[in-house]
């Protein structure tokens, strides 16, 4: 393990949770996934990995508008999802780890962006009535009740990825 990699992983970790809380009072934006999966894209697939369940334990953990920890299967879902947002920054890497960016490589950070918001709201939506043991009539119910918020952090999201890792990478990605 190399400690240039550790010290980038804790300040990726850091940030990803000071994030968080600076925008707690904002419903549907949020920083922390963007974080998370540039910190995969910058180390890794398993830093991105490490990085996210290490941020996503410790915002969840001491949130003040109420602690993960009080619903263990949400906190898990919680922290799965941003687990594999990590991985997915690392598997992209290929294709999002420049210093330029084209309308197309722009069009991809925004599906992107939509896509693994989509997989962390899905799993935490989905966290209660799974874990309640709902029938599926009622737990597609639920989801679909929740489609709009969802909806609403996805775009937001999207345009996050799209506005946000162009300007990060200039400075984060290595220089041809």
């Amino acid at each position: 393990m190399k400690l240039n990699n550790l010290v980038r992983a804790a300040i990726f970790a850091a940030l990803a949770i000071s994030v968080g809380f600076s925008l707690l009072l904002i419903p549907n934006i949020e920083l922390i996934t963007v974080t998370i999966f540039i910190s995969g894209l910058t180390l890794g697939s398993a830093w991105g990995m490490l990085i996210g369940a290490t941020a996503e334990i410790i915002f969840s953990s001491l949130n003040p508008f109420g602690s993960g920890l009080s619903f263990p299967p949400l906190f898990i879902s919680q922290v799965l999802s941003m687990i594999i947002i990590g991985a997915i920054g690392g598997w992209l890497r290929p294709i999002f780890y420049r210093t330029d960016f084209s309308y197309n490589s722009l069009i991809g950070l925004g599906f992107t962006g939509l896509f693994v918001t989509f997989i962390y709201d899905s799993f935490t939506t989905l966290s209660f009535p799974v874990s309640a043991g709902f029938e599926f009539a009622q737990i597609l119910g639920i989801y679909i009740s929740g489609l709009g918020f969802s909806l609403i952090h996805q775009v937001s999201n999207a345009i996050v990825f799209t506005v946000g890792i162009p300007r990060v990478m200039k400075y984060l990605a290595v220089r041809p």
